[in-house]
């Protein structure tokens, strides 16, 4: 069970919910109330042209209100400036998502940097028309961070307030934030776990538009290039050179094959095309860009917080080690005292 001593805020971001975001704090002031877990509701209103505020502050959550709608990540901003607590965990407005998991998920982050509730679960409702753009971004997003990645945009996680304010700057203030802090945490070797849980049918409209998923694909691209640009360019280089290159081979090979007669000044006759000679610097100039960027991001990447440990990294204690020494030792010296007396 999670520590009691341990608090924990819940930020949750709404636009026009008035119909359930009652609901969605009264279930969740139970759920941490039988788990004995401190806590805090911050329901940020982005805006809302509905009773979402009055409702919100009605079930007893602290809101925090924007004049206009600024945005899904522009509210996850804010109540995580807003937030007292170091641990935090988001989600959404709307229901979707079972906030029964958030004792578990918190549990989970004592030995993770961010804990994100994968829609793998038994019961998940997430339209047809979205899982093949949702299946193509998970893809780009695995390739790009190197690693599987169950559920790329998930609006319920939880994670640490001072390593996500490092990502503050870069994070979207729209749609995109989920996955930009996914994808920011993989690509730096944070320990991401993911928990299933279930996905329930939204009340009312959803706010994500089809349209949406070319600006999706192009913040994965983005973030690829701002943390791991050489495993992206690196193969357009390759392909140019490639292409050039066979390109090169069978331009020599018409000239020869159509010189006449065949001597030694076919060397001064235009024989390389000009597509070959621009796929190959094309591909020279996109290497380079490559390992430019590459050199600026590990010159001037992301650093992780003074005092702050992954928890991708085991520390072994002092007298852990002691000990396995000891151990080690012990074993060397029967070993030998085992060898002496066959002799």
């Amino acid at each position: 069970m999670v520590r009691s001593a341990d608090p924990a805020s819940i930020i949750v971001p709404a636009y026009n919910e008035g119909e359930s975001i009652a609901g969605v704090v009264g279930r969740i002031r139970e759920v941490l109330a039988a788990a004995g877990i401190c806590h805090e509701i911050i329901v940020v209103d982005d805006g809302s042209t509905d009773q979402t505020a009055a409702a919100a502050n009605k079930a007893g959550a602290i809101v925090l209100q924007h004049d206009a709608n600024r945005g899904y990540g522009a509210s996850l901003k804010t109540g995580i400036r807003a937030a007292q607590y170091e641990r935090i965990v988001i989600t959404d407005a709307d229901g979707t998502y079972p906030v029964e998991q958030i004792p578990k998920i918190l549990d989970e982050l004592e030995s993770a940097d961010m804990v994100v509730g994968a829609r793998v679960g038994q019961t998940v409702h997430i339209p047809l028309s979205r899982r093949p753009a949702k299946w193509m971004l998970g893809k780009l997003a695995e390739y790009s961070t190197g690693c599987r990645i169950p559920d790329l945009n998930s609006g319920l996680r939880a994670f640490r307030r001072e390593l996500v304010q490092c990502y503050l700057s870069i994070l979207s203030e729209r749609f995109s934030f989920t996955t930009t802090i996914t994808v920011a945490m993989l690509c730096d070797n944070y320990r991401v776990v993911y928990v299933p849980v279930d996905y329930h049918k939204r009340s009312g409209k959803s706010k994500i538009v089809p349209w949406d998923f070319v600006g999706f694909v192009t913040l994965v691209l983005r973030l690829s290039m701002l943390f791991n640009p050489l495993k992206m360019l690196l193969p357009a280089a390759m392909a140019c050179f490639l292409v050039g290159g066979v390109k090169l081979i069978a331009d020599i090979v018409l000239a020869v094959l159509h010189a006449k007669p065949l001597t030694i000044f076919i060397l001064a006759t235009p024989m390389i095309s000009t597509t070959s000679v621009i796929l190959m610097l094309s591909g020279l100039q996109i290497l380079l860009i490559g390992m430019i960027s590459d050199g600026l991001v590990r010159k001037i990447g992301q650093r992780m917080p003074a005092g702050y440990r992954s928890h991708s990294v085991h520390v072994l204690s002092a007298a852990a080690v002691g000990n396995q020494g000891a151990a080690e030792k012990n074993t060397v010296a029967d070993n030998k005292a085992e060898d002496g007396n066959r002799t």
